[in-house]
């Protein structure tokens, strides 16, 4: 947690609802992921998926620690070259690819995670008789977790097996990895998950691979309060290494195989979640039929897109001016937000005292909080990265020019 007087000097300075980056925190995830990985099999790294935030200074860290950069759109491989991320180290994966995008990134010597057939034999027509491209296949199978992904090539298709073929026989075409993304987090489909990769590189002799992509999908760190609140079992991150590495090494010592490719996993809010709190302050409390609500100046958009109606880790900084008489003896609350949707609640039931003006830190707020909150009533708030005792802004808070400067008055 960082220092409570910069939170409150933040608010104090204007800031009455901000997000607040803890990059030590970030860095000891990343780091702490990959050293579990590598205490196994030592041949793992990270591909940070930008989806997840995008924040620039969270994915230079990633580059200072010699991460990769996963990203599913031209506008973050924009990012990650502007950030100075060399093309080698960029994943490609989504579901639609801009065309000439795409064309782009293979001619500067990128690779591509190809989705289905028509785009690699588009990428095949585009480049023939030019040198070799290279492009890998995002793999789609059973996995024990119930959902049918709708993401690559079913590898019992014929259309896998054709594609396949066709980058075996093009000139144009160099296969240089294999992908998989399945979005359950438990560790027994994390095990299906590499058992099917194994299964395919085993099947199809790809052991000559320059990676091999085992996707996102793992839980972060998180106090109790908010693990009890998940049906499942939450796993840390020495048993998502034992789950994801040991599999693989025996694959490759069973195979005797002496040159391992690389081995990436593409975590997101793993090592992003909890390293970003969301500040906000009580702007004002009532009584509605029995019910205590205490409307802030933020929003359940700006911690919790995914509407996933969990209460977050939440702290309290009681610094209130203006109590509404007894209505603040009670000691349940409500917390709602700015919005006018009835729905807009960041956390229910809370158990204590609150008064107009207590700040309210959210904790866990890193994972698709900046990336899907739209500029719904309030534009965007501003971003400060706390790093070694020091507090800078990395994101200024939206004004009315930036979101509408692209509509036509």
């Amino acid at each position: 947690m960082v220092d409570f007087s910069i939170i409150q000097e933040l608010v104090d300075a204007g800031n009455q609802s901000y997000y607040l980056i803890n990059a030590s925190r970030f860095r000891d995830n990343f780091i702490g992921l990959i050293e579990e990985l590598n205490n196994i099999f030592p041949h793992f790294n990270i591909a940070y998926s930008y989806k997840t935030n995008y924040t620039p200074s969270l994915c230079k860290i990633v580059r200072d620690l010699g991460g990769y950069a996963e990203v599913v759109s031209s506008m973050e491989y924009r990012l990650a070259r502007k950030i100075g991320v060399s093309h080698e180290k960029i994943i490609f994966n989504g579901p639609y690819k801009e065309r000439d995008f795409i064309y782009e990134v293979l001619t500067a010597g990128g690779s591509i995670n190809i989705d289905n057939f028509r785009e690699l034999n588009d990428i095949n027509e585009h480049f023939r008789g030019y040198k070799p491209v290279n492009v890998a296949l995002r793999c789609n199978y059973e996995s024990c977790d119930g959902v049918l992904s709708r993401f690559g090539f079913d590898v019992e298709s014929k259309e896998f097996l054709d594609s396949l073929k066709l980058i075996e026989d093009s000139p144009n075409l160099n296969l240089v990895g294999i992908h998989s993304h399945i979005a359950n987090r438990g560790l027994d489909v994390w095990a299906g998950k590499v058992k099917g990769l194994c299964n395919i590189i085993e099947k199809h002799k790809l052991f000559e691979l320059s990676f091999i992509d085992f996707g996102g999908g793992l839980y972060g760190g998180m106090p109790d309060e908010l693990k009890k609140q998940f049906s499942s079992y939450i796993p840390n991150f020495k048993e998502y290494a034992q789950t994801i590495a040991t599999p693989i090494k025996e694959l490759f010592s069973r195979n005797n195989i002496q040159s391992i490719p690389h081995l990436l996993i593409e975590p997101g809010s793993a090592v992003v979640g909890d390293a970003m709190d969301f500040i906000c302050t009580v702007d004002s409390i009532k009584n509605i039929r029995g019910h205590h609500i205490a409307t802030v100046t933020g929003s359940m958009y700006n911690i919790n897109p995914t509407l996933n109606h969990k209460n977050p880790p939440i702290h309290i900084i009681h610094r209130g001016q203006q109590p509404y008489s007894k209505i603040n003896d009670c000691e349940k609350y409500d917390i709602a937000g700015y919005t006018c949707i009835e729905s807009d609640y960041l956390y229910k039931g809370y158990q204590g005292h609150l008064e107009v003006g207590d700040i309210i830190i959210f904790g866990n707020a890193g994972s698709y909080s900046i990336v899907l909150k739209p500029p719904f009533i309030l534009p965007n708030f501003p971003i400060y990265q706390y790093d070694n005792g020091e507090v800078a802004l990395v994101k200024e808070g939206e004004i009315f020019d930036d979101i509408f400067h692209t509509y036509k008055f």
